[in-house]
Formats: structure tokens, sequence, C-alpha cells
């Protein structure tokens, strides 16, 4: 088992990074908000410079690798823009995109992307999304389905895990903004990076976010080998996810105070536009229940299998 990722996928991820900050960095993200209809002239331009659209995850371990480094990338500048659930589109799918949506009040935060979408609920359901509502906050829009024939569920793994991995570029960068922001900020005369409790609070955050990492590589492995248990694998990604934001945004709020929660800060967006991967299809308790109700008392098979098999 190799869980690590090439360094081909890496430096791909570092040329998206650099394309993404030349693109604007962190002022996309605020013009996409005055203009949420037009982030596709937006944002559309630097994907196609980059080829990331030509990539196909489903077919070959490289494009996979590929497309996680990339959606890390989108993730570390909050990107407006879907770049998960373009890469997680069907192969059999004249579609542009795929999102996992909720059976109660479908939503997606594609507003203003344009394309044909389609949507597959969490019990394998497909649907192709015939209409939108008025964007709300952070581009989520509600979708107007209409049922596809065939099941999706092989869809599931992969349109679950991408999108973990923007997430986890999203935890990156808020780690490496409180760890500049205390590093800076005075207090009693010496930086606040030195004060023990900080210290803790950082280190509870990156054991949070580092821990995700490592669960990402693996589900990565699990869903490009195509393994009987990568919707497991996934779920259980999506909930550790869910819980390394809760804890790393915390941490990342209560370091800045009061400042982290104005626009003049990056974290200000980077919480805001976080908000849609982290309660969208279901947040963490639902996500959880979900998880238990289909492992039930048999539990997940993972990285640690082989070991238990020769302890047993």
């Amino acid at each position: 088992m190799i869980v690590d990722v090439s360094d081909e996928a890496k430096e791909y991820g570092r040329q998206a990074l650099r394309a993404f900050e030349g693109a604007g960095g962190d002022i996309l993200v605020q013009r996409a908000e005055a203009d949420p209809l037009g982030r596709e002239q937006l944002v559309g331009p630097v994907l196609e410079q980059l080829g990331v659209l030509d990539l196909q995850p489903r077919d070959d371990a490289d494009s996979l690798e590929a497309a996680a480094s990339v959606c890390r990338s989108a993730g570390y500048w909050a990107l407006p823009y879907p770049v998960a659930e373009r890469l997680a589109r069907p192969a059999d799918l004249d579609v542009d995109g795929l999102v996992v949506v909720a059976d109660a009040r479908p939503s997606a935060a594609i507003a203003g992307t344009g394309g044909r979408w389609a949507a597959v609920s969490l019990d394998g359901r497909r649907h192709r999304v015939i209409g939108t509502s008025t964007p709300g906050a952070a581009f989520v829009t509600r979708l107007d389905l209409a049922p596809l024939d065939g099941d999706g569920t092989a869809d599931l793994a992969l349109a679950l895990t991408l999108p973990c991995w923007t997430l986890l570029g999203m935890l990156d960068r808020a780690i490496e903004l409180t760890v500049g922001h205390v590093r800076l900020r005075r207090q009693f005369g010496q930086p606040l990076s030195r004060f023990q409790g900080v210290q803790f609070q950082l280190t509870d955050a990156e054991v949070e976010r580092s821990g995700l990492e490592m669960l990402a590589r693996y589900t990565l492995w699990s869903v490009g080998g195509r393994r009987s248990e990568a919707l497991d694998d996934a779920l259980a990604l999506r909930t550790a996810a869910l819980e390394a934001a809760e804890v790393v945004f915390r941490v990342a709020h209560q370091l800045h105070g009061a400042v982290g929660f104005c626009d003049e800060t990056t974290l200000s967006w980077l919480s805001r536009y976080s908000q849609p991967l982290r309660r969208l299809p279901l947040g963490l308790s639902a996500t959880r229940a979900l998880l238990t109700s289909r492992v039930g008392r048999t539990g997940l098979v993972g990285l640690y299998d082989t070991v238990e098999e020769s302890v047993r």
C-alpha cells in the first residue's frame, strides 16, 4: 500500500497554486462575491490554461492524484469555483460536473458556473439538474432535479473524496495564516506565539490537519483502486474532514480574535467559503449517522487491517 501522492502530482498542485495566485489569489473570491454570475469567466480561463478540466480522475491513478492536488490548491485560495465537483463528473453522462445532494432541500454551491450538471443522492439515485434558484450565501443555490436512469453509487466515492481535498487546502491556509498572525501580534511585550497556551492550541489544530491529510491520501488510494470499501472510506474521510475543520477554524478564530471575523482578514473569507463544503450535502452529525448505519458492527477496513488480522 503506497498512500503518498506522486511527485508529479505535487508539482502540478504547486503550479496550480502559483497560477491561482497570479490570477488574483485572495482577490478572486471577493470579485466573485461581487458578481456571482461571472465567476465562470473569472476562474474558467485559469483552469483551461492549466488543463485541469482535461484530467480524467476516474481513468488512472496519475490523473486522480493530480485532481486531488489541484483541489487542495483551489482550497488554499478559497477559489470561487467548484473544481472538485467538475472533476467528479461521471464518465457515462454528458454533463460538466457532479454534485452530491441530500434528499431534503437539494442544494449546491454551483451558482454562476453554467454548463450541465448532474446530482447523485447519498443512496445512489441519479438526477439531472434542470434549474437553480437565486444564489444565496457562498454561491449556494437550490436545485431543481429530474430523475435519471442508472445507479450512481459508483459515483459517490470520488464525488465525496475530492471536496475533502479542497477543504484540506483551506485548513492548510487557515493554520498558515494563524501561525503568521501569532508571530506578529505582541502581548505583554512578546509575540503571542511564545505563550504556551497558544502553542498548545496550534498543536491541536495541526494534529487534526495532519491526520486528515494522511486519511485523505489513504482514501484516494482506496478510491483509485476501486475497492469495495471505497464509499465507506470516503464517508469516513468526510467525517474526519468536518471534525478537523471544526477544530482548525475554532482555533484560528480564537487566536485571531475579533479581527478574524472582519472582511479585511483573509481568514474571514476562508472560513465563510468553507461553509458549503462543511454543510452540504450533510453536516457532521448526519454524516456520522450515515457512516455508522453503513458499517454497523463490522467497522471500517482501514490502514491497520493487516496488523489486526495478524493479531486475530
